[in-house]
């Protein structure tokens, strides 16, 4: 198959997943045109069966702000015609599902069908659906795509709450590539960390408000009290300076490091013993799952989608939003005890294993296989 891939080309979760996705389907000899404003993180340099279009917006006096959609419009049709694209998976419903619709409706005009389907990811639906200006256009971009996938069953059922969408919805969950997940040198990075041993917790997010990243620090200065421990937190965002602030003033910022944005956190993650995801919000947890694929247990909140991932006193504790008291309590509970400990570390792995891309791939293209088989050629 011919596969064009509309994502955002950034850290989040969406783009990883896009990405990750992509580069697998390029592994079994599909030829997949990856369709954004930048090339993905987490693309690559050159990969047998995959291409990327740049979509180039220019500044007009006539806008007050840049016309992306239409012209990332203009660029799928542009793409999809020249390079004979069977379908367009498209990631993100705003803007990228309406521009799809756009890009559909002008192929129709020269003969070409293209099907397309449309990924839910979190924030499009969670984040906007709370904004009553963005529903008519979500709704509606949702039920002319051709498939509609969500990441977990609790965006399914947020997406028909929030939204009038009649179109039926598959979950095909977030997946991790456990090949790629395997460093080298994890002992020197160890080393080189927690030159003493100490227990090392590890966040990974965009700093926003709805990660709760102070929730982190203040469990890690509970933590730190009762034995020892590094915190690195990785990511950068809007909350960021509020952390720093706050390490200050519980005094734990010598055990703090702040790493800043990582293009590929696995070496992180391959010394790690728990990973914190306090979030207020997750739709699934993609990161919460890539720590478990490095065999890190996790302490998180019981929110959204993680509960489909994190199995509370298995592969790792859960508590209420905020409750960092709790969570602290939980961590504490699994690093005291190295047998513990291991025993968690293997449940993480094993759970991870049933996201592997190797199972996930295959529901993604009997999906593209289906929505091909029933689209109606343009007549």
């Amino acid at each position: 198959m011919k596969i064009g891939i509309v994502c955002y080309p950034t850290f989040g979760g969406s783009g990883v997943v896009a990405t990750e996705l992509g580069k697998a389907l390029a592994a079994k000899n599909h030829e997949v045109h990856f369709i954004t404003y930048n090339q993905p993180v987490r693309l690559g340099s050159f990969s047998e069966n995959i291409y990327y279009h740049e979509v180039n917006v220019s500044d007009y006096p006539l806008f007050d702000y840049p016309p992306y959609e239409f012209v990332l419009a203009s660029k799928m049709v542009d793409v999809a015609r020249f390079e004979k694209l069977d379908l367009l998976h498209v990631h993100y419903a705003i803007p990228h599902a309406s521009a799809a619709y756009t890009a559909k409706q002008i192929l129709r005009s020269h003969g070409i069908e293209l099907p397309v389907i449309t990924t839910l990811h979190g924030t499009d639906i969670t984040l906007l659906g709370r904004d009553a200006s963005f529903e008519p256009v979500i709704s509606f971009a949702i039920n002319q795509s051709d498939a509609v996938t969500a990441v977990s069953h609790s965006l399914k059922n947020d997406t028909y709450k929030l939204f009038g969408v009649d179109k039926e919805i598959h979950v095909i969950p977030n997946f991790v590539c456990l090949d790629s997940m395997k460093i080298k040198n994890a002992d020197g990075f160890r080393l080189k960390h927690a030159p003493n041993g100490e227990k090392i917790l590890v966040h990974i997010s965009n700093f926003r408000a709805v990660k709760r990243v102070e929730d982190v620090v203040r469990m890690f200065a509970i933590v730190q009290q009762q034995l020892p421990a590094k915190l690195l937190l990785i990511g950068d965002g809007p909350e960021r300076s509020k952390v720093e602030q706050l390490c200050r003033e519980l005094g734990t910022c010598k055990n703090v490091i702040m790493l800043g944005k990582l293009k590929n956190p696995t070496e992180a993650l391959g010394i790690a013993d728990l990973f914190v995801l306090p979030s207020e919000s997750e739709s699934f947890g993609l990161a919460a799952l890539e720590a478990m694929g490095a065999s890190v247990p996790v302490i998180s909140t019981n929110t959204g989608g993680i509960p489909e991932v994190n199995r509370h006193g298995v592969t790792g504790m859960m508590s209420n939003v905020g409750d960092f008291e709790d969570m602290a309590r939980n961590a504490i509970y699994l690093l005291e005890d190295e047998a513990r400990l291991l025993k968690f570390k293997a449940n993480a792995y094993r759970r991870a294993e049933q996201f592997d891309i190797h199972n996930i791939l295959p529901l993604y293209e009997e999906l593209y296989a289906g929505v091909m088989d029933t689209t109606t050629p343009a007549s």
